[in-house]
């Protein structure tokens, strides 16, 4: 299993969550085949295992009840595994092909309105009592909404990137997110202001090194997502916002109001970096949502009751 996990750091250059998720998912599905067995499998084990060992793990999770989307996640893993030991002739097992990932519940990304992301990104400067870390949080989400990052992207960004880009006046930046994958997305105005304030008042700035993390914490180290997290939070009780707002939610709310402002869906499949059309074609779902809640709260015939 340690060469599996090497090949999908190095080889399929998965992100470090993403292995550790695997990982965590192989060492459960070993320790159930050990107890359903009688005893740590080999290979050989594994190539005996039957359609019927794979269900009887799946129903173990559904009992403990695991949520239906770590079980297909975990799914996948075992098929990796599988896969990877396939390739190099470790050994070879077609039942796991027989198995049915567990059907999951449709979901729809949870967007703010523009509204409501107005207000949030208006309080966030507010919000903190030292001047620079309100500068720096409204850069972070000022980011994350209008230019649709992940919070791993924006918090990996180096000082030597960012001043490069204040000191060109670029209009776009280059990011690396999910499987190393690199995307060039373009740069608001109000993006680059708000990066410029922050790095113009951050006290650690100027002894930061070129390659190290632009975002800093309140005692000059790089700063942790769940700081972004709870600040967001804070706001989210101040301004009785939905509990689904969180630093991801500024991501769907850029791809949501993109697409509802006449965005199509392979401009905003390339912005936010996804692998598939799919992924960004939920974004339809919720604006379909929207438009049925106006039409319902609009219409002369939706109101009427006779």
């Amino acid at each position: 299993m340690v060469s599996w996990i090497e090949w999908m750091g190095a080889e399929r250059r998965a992100g470090d969550k993403t292995v550790a998720a695997y990982r965590r998912d192989m060492h459960d599905f070993i320790a159930f085949v050990a107890g359903h067995r009688g005893g740590p499998p080999d290979l050989d084990a594994l190539a005996g295992l039957r359609q019927t060992d794979f269900r009887a793990w799946l129903a173990r999770r559904a009992r403990d009840k695991l949520a239906r989307t770590s079980t297909a996640r975990a799914l996948s893993s075992v098929r990796s595994f599988f896969r990877f030991l396939d390739r190099r002739g470790l050994a070879v097992n077609a039942a796991i092909t027989l198995v049915r990932t567990p059907k999951l519940p449709k979901s729809v990304p949870k967007a703010l309105s523009i509204g409501d992301t107005r207000d949030l990104l208006a309080e966030v400067d507010a919000d903190a009592a030292i001047e620079w870390i309100a500068r720096r949080d409204t850069a972070i989400l000022t980011l994350l909404y209008g230019a649709g990052l992940r919070i791993a992207e924006a918090l990996s960004l180096d000082k030597r990137t960012v001043e490069g880009l204040l000191r060109s006046r670029a209009t776009a930046i280059a990011i690396t997110g999910k499987g190393g994958k690199q995307r060039i997305v373009p740069l608001l105005p109000a993006v680059t202001t708000a990066l410029a304030a922050y790095r113009a008042t951050c006290p650690f700035m100027a002894a930061a090194a070129p390659h190290d993390r632009f975002f800093i914490g309140a005692r000059g180290a790089s700063l942790d997502p769940g700081v972004v997290q709870r600040a967001v939070r804070r706001l989210r009780l101040q301004l009785g916002l939905p509990e689904s707002t969180t630093p991801h939610a500024l991501r769907h709310s850029f791809a949501t109001h993109l697409l509802g402002a006449g965005g199509d869906l392979r401009t905003i499949q390339e912005l936010l970096g996804h692998a598939s059309l799919s992924t960004t074609q939920r974004y339809t779902d919720v604006d379909a949502a929207r438009l049925a809640a106006i039409y319902r709260t609009a219409h002369p015939r939706a109101r009427s009751r006779g």
